[in-house]
Parts: C-alpha cells; sequence; structure tokens
C-alpha cells in the first residue's frame, strides 16, 4: 500500500470540488481548534498550529478516503485535566513544555500499538456499539458548545456537568448572540432540504464577518474569536527531561488513556463512515496515520490530535470523498496563519459554533435507532446504553460498556442457539422442520433433532432437557442433525456420554450425524474416541436410519396410504411459504393426508 492510498477513490475525479470542501473544513476549524486549545491549557494559536502539519500527515498515511482529523474535544479535555492535576497553570511556561511531550508520547504508544497490530480489535465493536458511541460522542460536543451559542462558556466533562454548566452560564444570556447562534443552525436545517448543494456554511461564516465589520456586534456583547499572531509554527522537539522530574505512573497512565480514546473514537467513525460508502479501512496503517499525525502535533507544540466528529460530518454534508480535503485544508491554514489572522478577530463566535454543532447534529445515528427499535430490541438497547455510557461515564467506558453488552448477547444466543426435531414431507426429499412446516412429520419411532450452535457447558442442559422431553414410549432412536455444531468442550463430552448410557438403558440408540469431519478430530483430540468407534458418528441421518433397520420408503407418524410418486406440487409451495415466513393464521390446521 502507498502512502497515497487514501487517494485512490472514485472522488478524485472531481478533486477541485474536494479541495473545496478542504476550505470549508480549515474556516470551520478555526474555531474549534481554537477553543479545544485552550481548553488543553494552551493558547488560541497552537490549535491553528494543530490544523495544519498534524492533518497533512495524516491525510497522506490514511487508508480512509474521507475522515478528517484535527484538535479535539476529548484529547484535550484529558490534557487539561492532567495540568489542573499537576498543579499547572494554563498557558504558562511549564504547560507549553508538557503538552508537546504528551503528543509526542502519544505518538510513540501508538507506534507500538501499530506494531503490535492492536487495529484489529475494532472489528469486535458491533454496529449498534458504534452508532450509539458516534451519536455519544456527537451529543457530548454539542452540549460543550450550547453555551457559546447565546454568549456563554463551553465546558467539558459528562452529561452533569454539561448540563449544569448550560444551566450556570445563562446567567450570560446575550439576546443578540442567541438569534445569530440559534438563527444560523436554523438556516442551516433549511438549506440542508431546499438547497444541500450551497456551500451555506461559508456563506453564514463570511455573513457574520461582514456584520461585525459594518454593525459592530461585540459593541452588542456578542463575543468574537481572540486575536492571535501571524506566522507559521516552528519546529521543536519535545522536552524528555520533564519526564525525570515529573510524576512517571500518572503520565503513563494518562496518555495509554489519551491514546485509547483516540484509538476508540477515531476507529469506530472511521469504521463507520467506511460502512456507509463502501470503503476497505487498514485499521492497522490508521494507527500508523495516528502516530504520524500525533508526532507532528508534538514538533509544532501542540496537544494530542483526534480524529474529528465534527469535521469529518462537515465534508460528508458537503460530499467530500478524498484525502484532498486534507491537504487543502492544510494549505488553507497555512495561509490563514500566513495572511489571515487579523481577520480572525472579526468573526462572531455565536455562528461558528452553529456550524459545529449542525455539522454534529447531522452525523448522529438517529435513523439506525429508529430501525433498530423497529426491527431488534436487543440491538437498540445496546445503542441506548453505548450512547449514555459516553454522555454519563466518558469515552473509553461508553464503548467498554456497550461491547460488553454486545457480547454478552452473543452469549445468550449461544446459550439458546436455533433448534428444532425435524421430519420429512411426503413426496418430498431432505429434512424440515415440524414446527414450522405442518406437512412435515416425524419418521416412526425417531426423534431427529436439529442443533443448529456450538455445544459447550452453558447449553449442555438445554439439549438434553429437548431430547429427553420430546421421548415417546415407542422412540427407538434419536439422531443428531449436528451440521450446526462447529464446537464442542468437554463438559459437552462428558454429559453427552452420560446421555448416551442413560439411552441404551432405555433400549434407543443415539447417533451424531450431518456435521463436518472438524467436529470429529475435536472429539478425538479430547479423548472421546470411543463415540466414534462405537458408530455414534455417522455422516449422513440416512447412514444412521439405515443402522437404525430402517430404510426408503420411511414410515412416517400420522401419514397412511400416501402416493410417494407423487410430487404434490401445492404441498411444496406451501413448505417453502412456511420455511420463508412461518404459520398463517388463516391456514387450515395440519391433518392426516
Amino acid at each position: 500500500m502507498t502512502i497515497w492510498s487514501a487517494f485512490k477513490n472514485h472522488s478524485i475525479q472531481n478533486p477541485i470540488h474536494d479541495a473545496l470542501v478542504g476550505v470549508v473544513i480549515a474556516l470551520v476549524s478555526i474555531p474549534i481548534s481554537m477553543g479545544y486549545a485552550q481548553i488543553a491549557g494552551l493558547p488560541a494559536i497552537y490549535g491553528l498550529y494543530g490544523s495544519l502539519l498534524p492533518i497533512l500527515c495524516y491525510g497522506l498515511i490514511t487508508t480512509s478516503p474521507q475522515f478528517i482529523v484535527g484538535v479535539d474535544a476529548m484529547p484535550a479535555a484529558m490534557v487539561g485535566g492532567l495540568l489542573a492535576a499537576f498543579s499547572i497553570k494554563a498557558e504558562s511556561p511549564e504547560a507549553l513544555a508538557l503538552v508537546p511531550l504528551i503528543s509526542f508520547l502519544v505518538a510513540l504508544c501508538f507506534l507500538i500499538f501499530y506494531l503490535l497490530k492492536a487495529g484489529r480489535v475494532v472489528k469486535y465493536i458491533s454496529m449498534p456499539v458504534m452508532g450509539g458511541f458516534i451519536s455519544g460522542v456527537a451529543a457530548t460536543i454539542i452540549l460543550m458548545q450550547v453555551p457559546k451559542l447565546y454568549g456563554g462558556s463551553p465546558s467539558s466533562g459528562q452529561l452533569p456537568a454539561l448540563l449544569l454548566n448550560i444551566c450556570r452560564e445563562s446567567s450570560s444570556f446575550n439576546p443578540l448572540a442567541a438569534v445569530l447562534g440559534f438563527g444560523t443552525i436554523l438556516i442551516l436545517m433549511i438549506s440542508k432540504k431546499v438547497i444541500p448543494k450551497v456551500p451555506m456554511s461559508v456563506l453564514l461564516l463570511l455573513g457574520g464577518l461582514l456584520l461585525q465589520v459594518f454593525f459592530k456586534l461585540d459593541s452588542h456583547g456578542v463575543k468574537l474569536l481572540p486575536e492571535v499572531m501571524p506566522g507559521l509554527p516552528g519546529l521543536h522537539l519535545p522536552n524528555l527531561r520533564l519526564l525525570s522530574s515529573r510524576n512517571i505512573y500518572s503520565l503513563a497512565v494518562e496518555v495509554v488513556s489519551i491514546s485509547a480514546v483516540i484509538m476508540a473514537q477515531t476507529l469506530l467513525a472511521t469504521q463507520s463512515y467506511a460502512s456507509k460508502y463502501d470503503d476497505v479501512i487498514d485499521n492497522n496503517r490508521e494507527l500508523l496515520a495516528y502516530s504520524a499525525m500525533n508526532l507532528a502535533a508534538s514538533l509544532v507544540g501542540c496537544c494530542p490530535v483526534n480524529g474529528s466528529v465534527s469535521r469529518s460530518g462537515i465534508a460528508d454534508s458537503y460530499k467530500g470523498r478524498s484525502q484532498i480535503m486534507s491537504v487543502s485544508a492544510a494549505l488553507t491554514m497555512a495561509l490563514i496563519l500566513l495572511f489571515g489572522t487579523p481577520l480572525l478577530r472579526f468573526m462572531p463566535v455565536p455562528v461558528l459554533t452553529a456550524i459545529v454543532i449542525s455539522a454534529l447534529m447531522n452525523i448522529m445515528e438517529v435513523d439506525m435507532f429508529v430501525r433498530l427499535v423497529r426491527y431488534s430490541k436487543n440491538e437498540s438497547l445496546i445503542f441506548l446504553v453505548s450512547f449514555f455510557g459516553v454522555l454519563l461515564f466518558g469515552t473509553i467506558k461508553g464503548v467498554v460498556i456497550g461491547c460488553f453488552l454486545s457480547f454478552g448477547e452473543i452469549a445468550v444466543r449461544s446459550v439458546n442457539p436455533p433448534r428444532t426435531f425435524v421430519g420429512r414431507i411426503p413426496g418430498q426429499g431432505n429434512y424440515h422442520s415440524i414446527s414450522r412446516n405442518r406437512h412435515s412429520y416425524p419418521i416412526r419411532h425417531t426423534l431427529i433433532y436439529r442443533f443448529s450452535g456450538n455445544l459447550f457447558f452453558a447449553n449442555i442442559d438445554r439439549f438434553e432437557n429437548d431430547i429427553l422431553s420430546a421421548i415417546k414410549p415407542d422412540t427407538r432412536q434419536i439422531i443428531i442433525d449436528a451440521r450446526g455444531i462447529g464446537n464442542i468442550d468437554i463438559t459437552a463430552l462428558d454429559r453427552l456420554v452420560i446421555l448416551i448410557d442413560k439411552l441404551k438403558k432405555r433400549g434407543i440408540k443415539f447417533y451424531i450425524t450431518e456435521h463436518d469431519h472438524s467436529l470429529n478430530d475435536m472429539i478425538r483430540a479430547k479423548g472421546f474416541e470411543d463415540l466414534i468407534n462405537s458408530g455414534v458418528m455417522r455422516r449422513r441421518i440416512t447412514f444412521a436410519l439405515s443402522d437404525a433397520g430402517l430404510e426408503k420408503p420411511y414410515q412416517l407418524e400420522g401419514v397412511e396410504d400416501y402416493d410417494y410418486k407423487d410430487s404434490d406440487l401445492n404441498h411444496e409451495k406451501l413448505a417453502e411459504a412456511e420455511w420463508l415466513y412461518g404459520h398463517e393464521e388463516d391456514l387450515p390446521p395440519k391433518k392426516s393426508l
């Protein structure tokens, strides 16, 4: 895979479009990056520095066609919390020295993750967890930003702290700021429906700037972006000597935590977009991209850089489909730093905040949740738990809770797999579920039990109970259709031997059939070769029936004087309908032919 892998996408046919989307991303990144840099304890200008070289490094290495990174909420808040724990004043020389060191250590951590191929862990996270996670992150950032819509200050933390801050900042309510902020959101929502191809975000940014120039919004209490000094950032190696004078344990825990947050949030969000557009993402390659972008962040003195849900949402809303966007955004930010910084102080914060919030609203997986509620109650619960887990407990804990629920659901399905007793439909071959097909009848004196799941300690009781409860006084043989059994543990094998002995004493033969050869190898490797040597294991149901003394045409319970040469097309069609949809309530009850 070459360094240009992320550019190999059909949208590269429209590079000008993607370059213009990159300009929009750079403009929108200005307030986001500056605000989060201050949360991380850095001067606002470092947010712009983090939107230049790190974004460029990521765009050149990633395998994602359209995902965007930048200075973002979660890592910034965690760095700010670490500075507070170390009693380091924000924007102090000490903070300016420690923060890039943290970014460097995060880059090193991702390099280790890359070498260990840790990116595979995201494959074990289900879509409901992913959707709840993305929506939870988006909702968290929206709640962080809401006070800025009406003249207040943003906050960080989980749901209770964010709601408390929204209420507390209501004392700073400015009517004009609220009109600008909420009005911008309303315009963006309407324009998305009416004129979706118009870059309304850029027009509103320019409109906000012109309003300030002509009407002096700040004189009416509307906050503007802070003034910053022009010029590109210098490159400096982080001061590794600080490691000897700091609490190494606390720093290491925080660095690993920040790396885990970035990996979880960015990989999940990247996979979400990949699923949406059928892209192929190399998760391990992404870890290398995260290492590179955070190394670049440390060189320019910035806090750790993260995948940006809000910027990616904007890119998606404008149908950007290649990493030309990242290159364009980086070049645009370079031009802004060189020539555009005087204009930044004319930009109203409520307008810029509204653009960010609108993008976040667009990426919340509401449609997924509605679909889950309609078709899968369990998975909708997993979505909600992941969503509120992120809101209430933070990114990592929210994902962990959601993953536990996902694996729990898998465990429940394993304990209770699909299973049924099967029989024959007169005039047809194969074996069909007796409970689902009204014209499927059991073979006389025979139970054929289909178990469609691995057999292990947690479900062997269910397996035994189903069989024992179905035995009739005239039952002479029990056949297991084991085509769905791919694995069996020692506990289940021990219980199986006991069950076979119990049935043998009652004069009932027992067979296991239709399974793959690997199950025989597994049984032999675990010391239960007697099951094979005694004839319990048979390749086909037909062979087991023959061993029990039954030959075609088999006598079926409840079927008398049936012409087996008659294909009975009506019964065949009915069998297929029941196989597809189950019983219809208005169909006549099953009766003897």
